[in-house]
């Protein structure tokens, strides 16, 4: 991913929910909110319903920490987006990975992580953070421009999709059915929950 220092800057300009809260918080630029975002504790949310939750809570994980900062340049009409990429997850990203590769006898399991994009340039507010991965994926199988609030139904079917289209056919998934794939990943999530530190 790309250094912070090529994300925009713009001043924050009353313009919708998103920019009033950051200049109720006293920050009163692209930037700053973006470092604002970074900085918070990394966490899953208690929903996904509330577009706010991650200042309620006071943490968040890469879905609500770009779904906040896409919705704010789009408040401020700024042309950056939030992406969601299917990758590959291995030991090389989280520690006990192994364990379920040897289990369900798949090289990896795909799963979606999402980040910002501007012009060419892309942007993880999590990497760096304690997420549970030891690095943050670089490469994806597929990406997806979507909304900065894409339900989670609409992102778990797309990620369907992307099982069925690519993974599946794949020479390294032959022979692997659907269901062992979604069976991992729900084991996969759980480790990333556990590996948070």
């Amino acid at each position: 991913m790309d250094s912070y220092e090529k994300l925009p800057d713009a001043k924050i300009t009353p313009s919708g929910k998103i920019s009033e809260k950051f200049l109720e918080l006293g920050i009163n630029n692209f930037k700053g909110a973006s470092d604002y975002i970074y900085e918070l504790e990394y966490g899953y949310n208690s929903t996904y319903d509330d577009e706010m939750i991650l200042f309620k809570e006071k943490k968040g994980t890469c879905t609500t920490k770009h779904a906040i900062i896409a919705g704010l340049a789009e408040e401020l009409s700024i042309p950056l987006s939030k992406n969601v990429g299917v990758y590959k997850f291995t030991e090389k990203i989280s520690s006990g990975t192994d364990r379920i590769l040897e289990t369900y006898k798949i090289p990896y399991v795909p799963m979606v992580h999402c980040f910002l994009v501007y012009k060419n340039y892309k942007f993880d507010l999590t990497e760096g953070n304690n997420n549970g991965k030891k690095k943050n994926p670089q490469e994806f199988i597929a990406i997806k421009e979507v909304e900065p609030f894409i339900s989670r139904k609409d992102e778990y079917l797309w990620f369907k999709r992307i099982l069925k289209e690519k993974v599946l056919p794949s020479k390294e998934m032959k022979g692997t059915k659907e269901k062992t794939l979604l069976k991992a990943r729900e084991e996969a999530i759980e480790l990333l929950k556990k590996n948070i530190k």
